[in-house]
């Protein structure tokens, strides 16, 4: 994806979670996150975009904390959070592609990190906020920003030192997305996970797809221990901790998938 595509998402997605919060209610219980309900969905969920926005606009090149979570509630909060992402938006529209300033994960360039952490951030958001409705569903999504979502997740947060998803022995944990043609190859052991990617979206100007976190873009040698298998949206919201590993096909040794559930999740910190 490229970073308008990035933009045009965190846009709609953002824009379609206030709808939701506001038909759930404040005091919905958010299913994919235990002890949640919809006020501390949008409280957190604005203080992130407010966090990123100062990045883009007043241009931090070190880490800048965030503001604190607002005390707001009802109307009051539910407009806090429009402004905030619509500030957001705007703010990565009119920046340059020259931008400088502080990131945490490879891309391109500080703007293409921004556009799609934020993107995928509110992504997930949007699905928390679908599970607050009646049924508890949290929804589908495009296949490519799913995929996307899963590279970023991928090789990205758990390329780093701080990943929890190792093994006391090698094992591979094969990642494929049946409707998008693209395969992750997920190399476990002592160490960081080391991640090779091959499929339908080779890297081009502008994009983050096919880009190394560590690893690079290689079709996979051999059979996996385990391999989890799906629809790229079902994968996403899965390996984000949104859906449990039976919403996917899972083949091989089992336990990997159950150590991801236990290990991978990330945190605000």
């Amino acid at each position: 994806m490229k970073t308008a595509a990035h933009i045009e998402t965190l846009d709609a997605q953002g824009r379609s979670l206030a709808e939701i919060a506001a038909a759930a209610g404040m005091d919905a219980e958010v299913a994919t996150c235990p002890g949640w309900r919809v006020r501390d969905l949008l409280r957190h969920t604005t203080m992130v975009h407010r966090w990123a926005t100062a990045f883009v606009s007043e241009g931090h090149t070190s880490y800048h904390p965030d503001g604190g979570e607002p005390d707001l509630d009802g109307d009051a909060l539910l407009a806090h959070y429009r402004e905030g992402h619509t500030r957001l938006v705007a703010a990565l529209r009119q920046a340059p592609d020259t931008l400088e300033c502080w990131t945490f994960l490879p891309a391109p360039s500080p703007l293409a990190f921004w556009a799609r952490r934020q993107a995928h951030e509110t992504t997930v958001h949007r699905a928390d906020a679908a599970s607050a409705l009646p049924g508890g569903a949290p929804g589908r999504m495009d296949p490519a920003v799913a995929a996307d979502g899963i590279d970023e997740l991928l090789r990205g947060f758990h390329a780093r030192d701080r990943s929890r998803v190792r093994t006391a022995e090698p094992r591979t944990l094969r990642v494929r997305a049946t409707d998008t043609g693209d395969v992750w190859t997920v190399h476990l052991s002592p160490e960081p996970p080391r991640t090779d990617y091959s499929g339908a979206h080779p890297a081009g100007p502008g994009s983050t797809a096919g880009m190394a976190g560590t690893g690079v873009a290689a079709g996979p040698a051999r059979a996996a221990d385990c391999e989890l298998g799906g629809p790229a949206d079902r994968l996403y919201l899965m390996l984000w901790n949104r859906l449990p590993h039976t919403a996917v096909s899972v083949t091989g040794d089992a336990s990997l998938a159950e150590l991801w559930r236990e290990n991978s999740g990330i945190t605000w910190s």
